[in-house]
């Protein structure tokens, strides 16, 4: 999605900047793993294929994706690079093409040292404040059944479980975003500041 390509989200925990291309070898890597793979239900891709799926999620209007940096990291380390600071994804895809206000949101925390410290939540928090200045109200996070962590973790930010499919083996989880769920949001990503980000240029503050 053309229209964040410019924005970088920095929370206390995370910073959110566009997926350019400068992600996708550190990214590739990542998805070589069989436990992520089985998470996100992916299929691994030449990175030929991983550049060309990074455009697509620059370019298509359905998308909205960051690539999640490990914020301590980013702002402290003198010279570290986009790549060194990456610890996962958060995504959005717009799911009804009759209802622009739905969402199905997906977080990943790729490096295991990063998990369970809160980065995933402050990932979906910043990401759905966000969104929901562009009109979004209503998303879904489908979860492998195995993935107790992920479905706590959701549920924690008021989703709550609406369907399991025994097919996919994945649980549905939904969201509608009411006045009282809005202003909560708002509390819970007050210090989330929205900044500019230029081609990937973007400077640790």
């Amino acid at each position: 999605m053309r229209l964040n390509q410019n924005t970088l989200l920095l929370g206390k925990k995370v910073v959110l900047v566009p997926y350019t291309s400068e992600h996708v070898p550190r990214y590739h890597e990542w998805m070589k793993s069989e436990e992520l793979q089985r998470l996100t239900a992916s299929e691994p891709l030449t990175l030929e294929q991983e550049y060309a799926m990074q455009r697509s999620w620059r370019e298509d209007a359905d998308k909205c994706t960051f690539i999640v940096l490990d914020a301590e990291k980013w702002q402290t380390q003198s010279g570290a690079t986009e790549e060194s600071c990456m610890v996962g994804d958060v995504n959005l895809f717009l799911t009804d093409l009759e209802d622009p206000t739905v969402g199905e949101i997906e977080v990943m925390i790729a490096e295991p040292s990063c998990r369970g410290k809160g980065l995933g939540t402050e990932a979906v928090l910043a990401m759905l404040s966000y969104v929901t200045t562009l009109g979004l109200t209503k998303f879904e996070a489908k979860i492998g059944q195995g993935n107790e962590p992920s479905i706590r973790m959701f549920q924690k930010l008021h989703f709550e479980q609406v369907a399991t499919s025994s097919v996919f083996q994945e649980v549905t989880l939904r969201l509608t975003v009411s006045e009282s769920e809005h202003q909560w949001l708002l509390e819970q990503t007050s210090h989330v500041e929205e900044k500019p980000y230029r081609d990937g240029s973007a400077e640790p503050c």
